[in-house]
């Protein structure tokens, strides 16, 4: 078996605001565990979902998961972006987004779109280019999936198709670098 490849940089979280449904909510975080998410939230959410999670993975035992009762509680790290996931025409579409190191993905509710507290918080809005909605966890999986495609280290996709990857060139580190001191 393949070893997985190294993790990429920063880190990330997702979330969904106003949640209904368990299962997409267990879904959401069993693809956050095995995407490496460092948290996952909620915001808003029906609180009837907190008491019977569909978590087969058991994710939240193993990745923090947070509660917030509205966009004005929502605490992030210090240089987190919020990025909202969402289909608007003035947002940037999935492959031409570049992912921030430090980000926190939002998802909107099922059968619904991010509240307007929720858009004026977010540093970026992104769209998966689709016809018509994904299931919320269907998109959390694909946004997570984009950002470690884009941020970790793989092979470049070769042009012509059933042609093989070129292998990953080994990272070199480099020797210490000297600063000049400032007088």
């Amino acid at each position: 078996m393949k070893s997985p490849p190294a993790s990429p940089r920063g880190f990330f979280a997702i979330g969904i605001e106003g949640v209904s449904k368990a299962v997409n909510l267990g879904n959401l975080l069993r693809s956050a565990h095995a995407f490496g998410a460092s948290f996952a939230f909620t915001i808003g959410a029906d609180p009837r979902v907190m008491d019977t999670i569909a978590d087969t993975s058991r994710a939240s035992s193993h990745i923090p998961l947070y509660h917030w009762q509205s966009v004005e509680e929502l605490r992030l790290p210090r240089g987190c972006r919020l990025v909202g996931i969402e289909l608007l025409d003035e947002a940037v579409e999935l492959p031409a987004f570049p992912h921030p190191l430090q980000a926190a993905y939002v998802l909107g509710p099922e059968r619904g779109v991010l509240s307007a507290g929720v858009t004026a918080r977010c540093h970026h809005l992104v769209r998966i280019p689709t016809a018509f909605s994904l299931n919320v966890a269907t998109a959390g999986a694909i946004v997570m999936y984009d950002r470690l495609r884009s941020l970790g280290r793989f092979a470049s996709r070769p042009v012509a198709g059933g042609s093989l990857p070129e292998p990953v060139t080994e990272h070199v580190q480099g020797g210490p670098r000297r600063r000049k001191r400032l007088i």
